[in-house]
């Protein structure tokens, strides 16, 4: 399954809401939001509705998390999961949203030690 984007997304934004952690199984959530009619989906994808506003689609040969789509949200836009880009440095993201959610130890991930690789791997 593959996407792409013939335009640069509007918007990268850090998700930190509860649905979005549970989803991916990770403490956040990279989404960039790219208008609809620009984006191209070669594949089979799966998708559910995480809540009454919302449908998550993942690919449905892997599992892989990719879009989030909501007309009532987000109206005309596909957010992204913008670690499935090829490039995910090309786009940094602009803003965290939801912080409300943020686990309370996720303030402080830039305090712990930083490995190049895995402990004893080096």
């Amino acid at each position: 399954m593959t996407w792409r984007a013939s335009e640069e997304p509007q918007r990268h934004s850090l998700c930190h809401c509860e649905d979005c952690r549970r989803w991916s199984g990770a403490p956040v959530v990279g989404w960039a939001a790219f208008y609809e009619n620009v984006v191209t989906i070669e594949g089979e994808t799966r998708g559910y509705q995480s809540s009454p506003a919302a449908t998550r689609e993942f690919c449905a040969r892997c599992g892989t998390g990719l879009f989030y789509r909501s007309a009532t949200l987000l109206p005309g836009i596909l957010d992204i999961q913008s670690g499935t880009m090829d490039d995910p440095e090309a786009f940094p993201p602009s803003a965290q949203v939801m912080v409300r959610h943020r686990l309370g130890w996720a303030r402080e991930m830039d305090k712990l030690p930083a490995f190049e690789s895995y402990p004893g791997m080096d």
